[in-house]
């Protein structure tokens, strides 16, 4: 009699599943077409093959059989494939016949696929959790789903402040809405997007990354969602910033040196014949003209100087300098100055400094320009300015703090820049940050400034402890 009736194995051979029919002592009495086209059993080889012999070595093997306390779990096992791959199957073990209990019935599901996405899952969600490139996935309206370990770091959020929110909580205001309109068509219609977006931190720091958005398309062929991939560029912007502004200030420098030798003659001449006809005239109105004249004449000098200066090399020695009473005697000269009488000067030395290799007289000139810079802040007020002191294993870092009007945020980009001022005509000549810049860069230091309009401002000088070996270098 057969086994199974025929239209049983009929319906047994259209499933997916490898089925088998196994005796009590594991020998395989019966199997689908499944089971015979992935294993490359025959039909001759039925009642003679044991179950076991179809897993791979390294598979569990199932007890197969009937307790009293029912049908085993179903287990995961490893069938060897008929082309040597390994096949991932579920076993699920049925209860024998009830007129014949010398036989079970096994059921085999292949989960190979599943078992490949799993690992394929596996793989790239450990790729997007450990880079170094901040990532995030949205769902199809936008809303983030999820972002690594990197985006967090990056923006300065957490993953509970972000999840479910749109990426424009980082926005830095900066685009039109036209411009996102165009990137979302671009996605929408599942298409990749690349560019340079400007984003705000959470700290409100800029945020500066090359984007690359790309949709997720679901089995229907629908957008279900966008994974955007950043590459943080912000300290290379940083530093693309501070090359074009060395290279325009070297510029300046070298027309600066052109403009002072080219007008510094005519106005020593224009001097000379000032002098002579103050001591030769007697009208008081013309020598009161030619003593304004005198005046301008002495400006414009000094700006002249102030050029030569920056545009070459500096010819002062270089002494040993003690920078904690540096900065304590500009402190004092600006402290006695008209202006300076309301306020309050603080000054604090966090640590013992060396010292170092400079010329003494520019550096005074530094914190000066820079004291005096903060007292006309004040605009007359009271106000305080706290100097601070300290190092590190490689710097000296000096800041000037003043609590005064601050800086405008479209202002700060031109801050060393020469004849950048704010001031009135005749308060400044907008050459002194400028000068102190070049002073600094000749020490192989530089100077920092950070400001909130209407909150004071931070000037940061920062100078190297073998600020001696660098000027050797530079002789």
């Amino acid at each position: 009699m057969a086994l199974l009736p025929h239209i049983a194995e009929r319906l047994l051979d259209v499933i997916p599943e490898m089925c088998f029919v196994v005796s009590t002592k594991q020998v395989v009495l019966y199997c689908n077409d499944q089971a015979r086209r992935l294993l490359a059993l025959s039909a001759e080889s039925l009642g003679t093959v044991r179950f076991d012999t179809l897993l791979a070595p390294e598979s569990p093997r199932p007890r197969l059989q009937i307790s009293s306390a029912g049908p085993e779990p179903p287990l995961e096992v490893q069938f060897m494939g008929a082309d040597g791959t390994i096949i991932d199957a579920v076993l699920t073990v049925g209860p024998p016949d009830r007129n014949d209990g010398d036989h079970l019935y096994v059921f085999a599901r292949d989960v190979s696929l599943s078992k490949q996405r799993e690992l394929d899952l596996l793989r790239f969600s450990n790729v997007v959790h450990y880079t170094v490139n901040p990532i995030q996935i949205t769902d199809s309206q936008g809303a983030m789903v999820y972002v690594n370990p990197a985006f967090e770091r990056a923006s300065g959020y957490s993953k509970e402040e972000l999840i479910g929110k749109n990426p424009n909580i980082l926005s830095s205001k900066k685009y039109p809405k036209e411009f996102w309109r165009r990137i979302w068509k671009v996605i929408s219609a599942g298409n990749v997007w690349q560019g340079e977006v400007e984003n705000r931190r959470k700290s409100g720091d800029p945020l500066f990354t090359q984007l690359l958005i790309s949709p997720i398309i679901g089995s229907d062929g629908q957008v279900v969602g966008y994974l955007g991939s950043h590459r943080d560029i912000t300290e290379q912007k940083a530093l693309e910033q501070q090359l074009m502004h060395s290279q325009k200030m070297e510029s300046i420098g070298t027309l600066a040196a052109g403009i002072a030798h080219e007008v510094g003659n005519p106005l020593a001449s224009i001097s000379s014949i000032v002098q002579v006809l103050q001591r030769t005239i007697q009208d008081d109105f013309a020598k009161d003209k030619l003593g304004l004249v005198e005046s301008q004449v002495h400006r414009i000098t000094k700006i002249i100087r102030d050029l030569v200066d920056f545009s070459r090399p500096s010819n002062y020695q270089v002494i040993p300098t003690d920078i904690v009473k540096n900065l304590s005697d500009a402190v004092e000269i600006v402290k006695m100055g008209k202006k300076g009488k309301d306020v309050t000067f603080l000054t604090h030395i966090r640590m013992q400094i060396p010292l170092l290799y400079l010329v003494p007289d520019q550096l005074s000139q530094v914190f000066i320009n820079i004291l005096l810079n903060a007292v006309d802040a004040l605009q007359g007020k009271r106000g305080t300015i706290v100097s601070e002191v300290q190092r590190d294993e490689e710097l000296v870092r000096i800041t000037i703090v003043d609590d005064g009007k601050g800086i405008q945020p479209e202002h700060l980009s031109k801050i060393f820049e020469p004849f950048f001022t704010t001031k009135r005509v005749g308060e400044g000549t907008g050459l002194g940050l400028w000068v102190s810049y070049g002073i600094m860069k000749s020490f192989g230091g530089d100077i920092t400034v950070e400001s909130e309009w209407g909150r004071g401002t931070k000037f940061t000088i920062l100078l190297p402890l073998n600020a001696q070996e660098y000027q050797r270098r530079s002789a």
